[in-house]
């Protein structure tokens, strides 16, 4: 078998002398290095057995791992040709035969006469003693050999003091362990490590930060004879990269929303334990409503709201409570000059302020509070409150000068932040007034339906939203139910929605039917989206919004809706079935030049109707279905009023996530107007009906205890009917309604409505509409499929 070892090339200046021993332990190579090392030539060796060449018995562990045909080396002491004991490092590595079988390659080199002879070269010595790392040489079984200077003083002992120790023999701190372990470990594998440790060395108030390599120190055929320890102190370094990650991770967890107590724990979270034990964050009580701070007190107290505090212990003023600082205080003076300050336990200002708190006295007692530091929160130059950072374990270093420009910097960072939601917090609270002075601030007084309403604005990162509901009383004792969606969210979608919601209110005063009416406010949409005014960020965004709206007669019970790209509205019948009014669905508002369609329902005394928004059925994984079949189920839980629907509902849908969007929710129970209240005449179109329709009429208020009203009743009767008869067209109909108002109608099949004009001295006629609006409260007209009603309202007595 060949060897690389047995090469023309090796002489006696060779460092290794390899042969090749086969299975049975007999040698089959024997290299000239060999030869120079035991006096055998080759054809003495090859062919006897590799064993009679040693002195001695080989180790145990050597015999160990030579069974297992793992490498070996270490020290053996081998026979010379002349007899002499030869001592050499033997390496030895297996060799497959081919068969199963294991051959060695073995590797020799004379082992030096003493290899623990000390180099004794000054300059060697004065590079080891003045290096800037603690350096130690440890033996095999990681016991100290040598120290340098700067080792010797961080361990505090002397060379001599330390040579044959481990270190937890000398330092048994657990902080030890860890480069004791480290050792063992590149003894045994021979791989360099490094560490970094914290250690309190004797004498040091506090423990310092490491960097430590450990090195297997290693002979020419690669042994282990010891490990080389190199430590250097790196604890400014160490500290300021402390910092740095610290004013890191605060731009990262500072300021995850616009919520005024969360973003001031953040910042109390972030400083512990990093730069404090304890932290805590007092703000003005102005600043946590959106608005500006006052000036700071420079002869009075200082008054501030405990916002956060970490971690969670016992303080003396709980979260959300009031704290006073008399104006000597270091919280008072820092928030008054713009500057932070550091204080340890013991200092006058601390003990002065004290004096006047004993319940911060017994807090400072408990914990062992020893260094403070008092940091103002000033945002955009305007004093938003106070941090506080206090040390409580007595190990840990006082607060100096560098901790307080880490303090500030945090807290300016977090300043910013916190005026970003005090902004925000003003700005939503105008948006949220805005919103609700637009929507309805009562139910108005009708006798159609009975309604409870809820209104929910978004999750304030989402902002307020465009949702609007109306109820609108309209003549002949009906009432219009609506309810719309603006897309998007703020000011300008709130704007937006005040727009519509009057647009409706005007529109419906016209008494235009579902479909005209959402026709002409589509064509208002569309002028807003398109005409001069339009801007860049309008608010009506691609599709502009949603509407329903509902008209509902208690007289004949029929409910006419019609819809511009809205939900369906639920309907809950008497009997307790719980079903959605399919309406043909028009397009959003503000597409344009597409039409609308209504649809005519009639619907039992008592039936409920549940108009709402689409906040209330997306749930968070936007399945629509799911949502409506879940507010299917709330409205099947018959309540017994409509106040307890609305909870109802609002829990079933919205209890167990945040509102992503706002939410409208308006119910309604029918009501109806039996005959009791109303009267109907057919009239012919004959001028001499007048008189019996002024006599059937006041017999009817007689009947209705209304005898007050007979004047002017009798006269608004005489006027309509006079008018539809003359200038109309046949069928003529009379009808009183009594409900909240005395309500006169007169109904004809012409189109053309009358006008109210102001009547000259010589004309014959123009007198009878001003003298109806003179003498009722209210009067109009409406158009209706068959012509148009002319109607006067009068107030009960």
């Amino acid at each position: 078998m060949d060897t690389p070892a047995s090469t023309p090339g090796d002489s006696l200046t060779s460092p290794t002398a390899p042969a090749v021993v086969a299975p049975d332990g007999t040698l089959t190579s024997w290299s000239t290095g060999a030869e120079h090392l035991l006096g055998y030539a080759a054809d003495e060796a090859v062919g006897s057995a590799a064993a009679a060449l040693l002195a001695s018995p080989l180790p145990t562990d050597a015999r160990d791992r030579l069974d297992r045909q793992e490498d070996w080396t270490g020290r053996v002491v081998l026979r010379h040709r002349d007899g002499s004991a030869v001592e050499c490092w033997l390496r030895a590595r297996p060799l497959s035969t081919g068969d199963g079988r294991a051959g060695w390659l073995l590797e020799g080199t004379r082992a030096q006469e003493d290899e623990s002879v000390p180099d004794t070269d000054q300059l060697f010595r004065w590079s080891y003693d003045q290096s800037p790392f603690a350096l130690a040489i440890y033996d095999t079984e990681g016991r100290f050999l040598r120290v340098n200077r700067p080792m010797s003083e961080q361990l505090a002992a002397s060379e001599e003091e330390l040579r044959g120790l481990r270190i937890t023999e000398h330092m048994p701190h657990t902080a030890f362990r860890a480069p004791e372990q480290s050792v063992d470990r590149v003894l045994l594998t021979g791989e360099p490590e490094h560490i970094e440790n914290f250690v309190k060395v004797p004498g040091e108030p506090q423990a310092h930060a490491w960097i430590i390599h450990f090195t297997p120190l290693k002979d020419a055929l690669g042994v282990v004879h010891g490990v080389q320890l190199a430590a250097l102190d790196f604890s400014e370094q160490y500290a300021a990269r402390t910092r740095l990650a610290l004013l890191d991770e605060a731009s990262k967890r500072i300021g995850s929303s616009l919520d005024m107590a969360r973003t001031a724990q953040e910042l109390a979270d972030v400083a512990v334990p990093a730069l404090a034990d304890f932290v805590s964050v007092d703000l003005f009580d102005a600043v946590l409503h959106g608005d500006e701070p006052p000036p700071v007190p420079v002869d009075g107290p200082l008054q501030l709201r405990r916002t956060a505090a970490s971690p969670d212990v016992e303080t003396v003023f709980a979260v959300g409570e009031l704290s006073h600082y008399p104006e000597f205080s270091p919280v008072a003076r820092c928030l008054a000059t713009g500057r932070g300050t550091v204080h340890q336990a013991g200092d006058p200002e601390i003990t002065r302020w004290l004096a006047h708190d004993p319940a911060r006295v017994a807090w400072m007692n408990r914990y062992q509070a020893h260094s403070i530091m008092t940091v103002p929160l000033r945002g955009r130059g305007t004093n938003l409150g106070v941090v506080l950072f206090a040390r409580l374990d007595p190990s840990a270093m006082p607060y100096g000068q560098e901790d307080l420009q880490i303090a500030e910097e945090l807290a300016a960072r977090a300043a910013v932040c916190l005026d970003n939601a005090r902004r925000y917090t003003r700005e939503h609270a105008m948006t949220l007034a805005l919103q609700h002075s637009l929507l309805p601030q009562g139910v108005p007084e009708q006798a159609a339906v009975d309604v409870a309403s809820r209104y929910l604005p978004a999750d304030s990162a989402v902002g307020v939203g465009g949702d609007w509901f109306d109820v609108i009383p309209l003549s002949g004792a009906r009432v219009a139910l609506v309810v719309g969606d603006v897309v998007g969210h703020g000011i300008h979608a709130s704007a937006a929605m005040g727009r519509l919601r009057t647009a409706v209110r005007a529109l419906a005063d016209v008494d235009l039917p579902p479909d005209e009416l959402l026709a002409h406010l589509d064509d208002l949409v569309v002028r807003i989206r398109t005409g001069p005014e339009a801007r860049a960020d309008a608010p009506f965004g691609e599709f502009g919004a949603t509407c329903l709206y509902a008209v509902y007669d208690p007289v004949s019970r029929r409910c006419s809706l019609a819809s511009a790209g809205h939900l369906w509205p639920a309907l809950v019948t008497p009997d307790g079935k719980v079903d959605f009014l399919e309406l043909p669905t028009g397009p959003p508002l503000g597409l344009g030049g597409l039409p609308f369609e209504s649809v005519e329902r009639e619907l039992p005394e008592g039936s409920i109707l549940a108009l709402y928004t689409d906040g209330l059925v997306e749930a968070e994984s936007g399945d629509v279905n799911a949502g409506l079949q879940a507010l299917r189920l709330a409205l099947a839980d018959v309540a017994p009023s409509l106040e307890t629907t609305c909870d109802r509902v609002l829990g079933a849908l919205l209890a167990e996530r945040s509102a992503a969007d706002d939410v409208a929710l308006l119910v309604a129970r029918t009501r109806a107007l039996d005959s009791g209240h109303v009267a109907v005449w057919d009239l012919p179109a004959d001028p001499a009906i007048v008189a019996d329709a002024r006599s059937q009429a006041s017999d009817q208020l007689h009947a209705w205890g209304l005898d007050d009203l007979a004047y002017v009743t009798e006269l608004v009767v005489s006027e309509l009917v006079t008018n539809a008869i003359r200038y109309a067209a046949a069928p003529v109909q009379l009808r009183l309604i009594k409900e909240r108002t005395l309500i006169c109608e007169v109904s004809d099949a012409s189109s053309t409505a009358p006008h109210l004009r102001r009547a000259r001295i010589f004309d014959e006629g123009g007198r009878g509409l001003m003298l109806v609006a003179q003498l009722t409260e209210r009067w109009g007209t409406r158009h209706t499929g068959a012509g148009k009603t002319i109607w006067a309202e009068q107030l009960l007595p």
